[in-house]
Parts: C-alpha cells; structure tokens; sequence
C-alpha cells in the first residue's frame, strides 16, 4: 500500500470517528507542517503552536476532505493559510511568496554523515549552499514556489499542480527553468573546484 492510499485509508476511519486514525497522521506529517509553517516563525514554539491549530483546523474539516488530492497537498493548504492567517491575526506581515528560498537549499550529500569533511569540503559545501540560496532567491516567485514544493517538500508534479492551480505541463517547465538558472550559477564554481583537482 502506497503513501496515498495509506492516507485515504485513515482519512475513512477518520470520518467514521476513529481519533486514532486522525493521531497517525498527525505524528506522520507533524514534523514536515512545523518546517513548512517555521517559514512563517522563526519562533520554534510559536511554529508549533500554529501547527497545531493547523491540525486542529484540518480535524474540524476532515469530513469535507473528497480525496481529490494527497492528504498532504491538503493538509499544506490548511498550514499555509493558518501561518498566514496567525501572521495578520499578530498584527504582521505575511511574506510575498509561500516558501522562504533559504529552506530550498539542498546539498548532495549533506543528509549523511560529514565523518571525513576536511576544511576544504566544508569551505565548498558553504559556497555551494550559498550559491544554491541566492539562485533560488534570485529565482522569479512562480519558479521559486515549483522547486520549492518539488524538491523541499517532496509533492509530485501534479500535487504541485494543483497547490498552484496550474497545468502540469507549466509545473514541469517551471521546475525545468528553475534547475535550468540553479544548474547555471553552480557551474562556475564547480568548474573551478575542477580546475584545482
């Protein structure tokens, strides 16, 4: 059984009133909603404070969830606009674009243990992830959004679809110019590292 299944399943026992059900999700997607809203917060408590409201605002509608879309693309929706919501409720304001460009930094390798980093790697895993941060931040708000959901939060192309109301073959090419800028102000820099090998 695949992860959307999975979740439509307990989304059902949920809507039949198993509580349980509803705890199982909370616990599988706390940890993603608390980075997604800590966009928001760079307050830790206060981003778990809106998380929780989020997942107390997704319990009180769960019955109206249809299945249209992965729980999560569903769930994502209801945490953005309760960060948003919480932000103008504070008297603040929201920022421009969903996804803060800092949180798009992915560097290859930097999920496993760094047993072996000399000052040399640990010096171009800092240029590269800042060179990956300012690409994305450079990047225009549609495109920096598309990778952002893609590559950060892991939705499929037609997940990301929907979340931006667009047509697949746009979330495609979004992601494609975004790879495309990102690939572009790395080369330089990976060319020289190159050069010195």
């Amino acid at each position: 059984m695949g992860d959307n299944e999975l979740d439509r399943a307990l989304v059902e026992r949920v809507q039949k009133g198993d509580k349980r059900a509803f705890d199982l999700l909370v616990r599988k997607y706390q940890h993603k909603v608390i980075g997604l809203v800590s966009r928001y917060s760079n307050n830790h408590a206060e981003a778990e404070d809106i998380a929780q409201d989020a997942f107390v605002r997704a319990w009180r509608a769960i019955g109206s969830f249809r299945g249209d879309s992965a729980f999560y693309t569903w769930m994502y929706k209801i945490a953005v606009n309760t960060a948003k919501n919480h932000l103008v409720a504070m008297g603040r304001r929201p920022p421009a674009d969903d996804i803060d460009a800092e949180d798009a930094v992915f560097v290859p390798g930097s999920d496993r243990m760094q047993e072996t980093a000399t000052p040399e790697r640990e010096l171009m895993r800092q240029q590269v992830e800042q060179t990956v941060f300012a690409a994305v931040q450079a990047l225009p708000e549609e495109l920096r959004t598309a990778i952002t959901l893609r590559e950060v939060d892991g939705l499929s192309y037609e997940d990301i679809a929907e979340t931006m109301s667009c047509p697949i073959g746009t979330v495609r090419s979004r992601i494609f110019r975004a790879r495309e800028a990102i690939d572009e102000k790395l080369r330089p820099l990976l060319s020289d590292r190159e050069d010195q090998t």
